[in-house]
């Protein structure tokens, strides 16, 4: 009679090596799932990875998941095809809050996931659709995984690649060598890059430098707000109308409103010339003057700071001739070919998806003939009907790329246009309603040179963001002589930023009538 043997006696105990890498379309995750299994070949060991397709965020975010074993002569192990929560040993996230999405969905446990995470932003969609800053808030991610993971390794893996002229997958792969999570040797991490033929200097340039960083200063410091940073003002600009400026700027102002005001100078000489760029200082040198009046100075001259930006901002509005020329800049077309790594033998073509309406036409031209063709309607909705389309611009093409550059041209004559017209007259309107309170209610004031920041855009979106701001501003006449005013116009228009159809708005109009 034989021995009857035990079925679970043939069962292997060693538990396999896992890894999960959650990576977003074109950052070359399945590059370096290829990478990590062919490491693990070449030391010797089995290894077996996996995909999982994830929903259209941020281009498509895809689940890579990796077992490995050591080789054992003649028996091949069963490995899993999905990772299991509570049972990952490495997490590699290729964006910030991928690595919070790995948390969330179990993949990284205090007990034994080691997490490796560039901290870089890709913003979803759900964060670009709001109107103002839909930013999730990155902190708290750093503080799931802090709690969440054994050990984590984040530092912004993505712009030390780019600057190695690699891509993420590279630096991913030279954090995990120094993580030393895996039984191998930095020469057979490199050897395995050597192997893969492609692009083979800059990816060990991006792999050395991840893993020199990670070696050196394995965590970045994250902040729920990124630091503004303004270029330093020089002393001249090397141009004598621009040199005028900076010296007028240096004069008449106070140093507080200076990185302001320079960054306004340098927007309004590209957006249009040095001589609108003098225009924005006088504008700007009045506003002063009336706020040194009021005792700006025990404010900080809050009112000239802000006025230095919002005054900037509404002078650079966005017509189709401010986006006829960025979309033609020779600068833009060599940006695109480096963030889609184009090689110099390859031609590059963009697509841009334009829709004009008749309103845009009418403003690009001169006041007159503008006026004269929106006072006749059925003109004016015949005209439409034709150009009110929806078009694919190929930029790259000889006949659109002309068309846009001749288009980018009419910058000359913007200010005899009927846009132009408008917008002064409407930044006159505003600027005459926050003046007229600086005496009486000067926080008041400064909220509402604040509330140029719903005006945004162009065509729909400049048709939205204005109407929201006519109807922060409705609240006014409620507000202005209440010593809470400004707090109140602060909550509407962070409630007109909430969402783009303005129904929190809706409910913080109510509330202020009821006051």
């Amino acid at each position: 009679m034989n021995e009857m043997v035990n079925p679970k006696s043939l069962l292997a105990i060693d538990k396999p090596l896992t890894i999960a890498i959650l990576a977003m379309g074109g950052q070359g995750g399945g590059v370096l799932a290829d990478w990590i299994v062919g490491l693990a070949e070449e030391q010797g060991w089995m290894a077996q990875s996996t995909s999982v397709p994830g929903v259209a965020q941020r281009t498509g975010a895809t689940i890579y998941y990796i077992e490995m074993l050591p080789a054992r002569d003649g028996v091949a192990p069963i490995f899993s095809l999905m990772p299991t929560p509570g049972d990952v040993d490495i997490v590699l996230a290729s964006e910030l809050m991928e690595a919070g999405r790995s948390v969330l969905r179990g993949l990284v446990t205090p007990d034994k996931t080691v997490l490796i995470a560039s901290t870089h932003r890709s913003f979803a969609v759900g964060e670009k659709e709001k109107p103002g800053d839909g930013i999730g808030d990155p902190t708290v991610v750093v503080g799931a995984t802090d709690f969440a993971a054994k050990r984590t390794i984040a530092f912004d893996m993505d712009s030390l690649a780019t600057k190695n002229g690699s891509v993420i997958s590279s630096s991913m792969f030279g954090a995990l060598a120094a993580a030393d999570v895996l039984p191998f040797a930095k020469e057979a991490f490199e050897a395995t890059i050597r192997g893969g033929g492609k692009g083979v200097e800059p990816s060990l340039r991006a792999f050395n430098a991840a893993y020199e960083r990670a070696k050196a200063k394995p965590r970045d410091q994250i902040s729920a707000s990124p630091a503004k940073r303004f270029d330093a003002m020089p002393e001249t600009a090397g141009h004598p109308q621009l040199d005028r400026l900076v010296h007028r700027l240096r004069a008449e102002f106070p140093e507080v409103a200076w990185p302001l005001l320079f960054a306004g100078v340098k927007k309004l000489t590209d957006f249009q010339d040095p001589a609108y760029a003098e225009e924005y200082l006088d504008r700007v040198g009045q506003l002063h003057k009336l706020d040194r009046a009021n005792g700006g100075q025990e404010k900080d001259f809050a009112f000239t700071v802000q006025s230095a930006k919002y005054v900037a901002v509404a002078m650079a509005y966005d017509d189709v001739i401010r986006v006829a020329d960025l979309k033609t800049r020779g600068s833009r077309f060599e940006r695109v070919r480096k963030e889609v790594g184009v090689k110099p033998d390859q031609i590059l073509y963009m697509t841009e998806y334009m829709h004009p309406r008749m309103e845009e036409i009418c403003g690009t031209m001169p006041k007159k003939l503008g006026l004269w063709i929106e006072e006749r309607p059925k003109l004016f909705a015949w005209l439409d009907r034709r150009v009110n389309k929806g078009r694919r611009v190929k930029t790259g093409t000889l006949s659109w790329f002309l068309t846009l550059y001749t288009l980018a041209a009419f910058r000359r004559i913007r200010r005899s246009t009927l846009r132009h017209a408008r917008e002064t007259e409407h930044r006159e309107a505003w600027l005459s309603a926050a003046t007229s309170l600086i005496s009486r209610n000067y926080d008041l004031a400064v909220e509402v040179i604040n509330n140029r920041r719903l005006v945004k855009g162009y065509s729909d979106t400049h048709a939205r963001g204005l109407s929201k701001f006519d109807r922060v501003m409705s609240a006014l006449q409620t507000l202005s002589n209440r010593e809470d005013g400004a707090a109140w116009m602060k909550r509407l228009r962070q409630a007109a930023l909430l969402d783009e159809g303005g129904i929190a708005l809706d409910g913080a109009l109510k509330t202020v009538a009821t006051l």
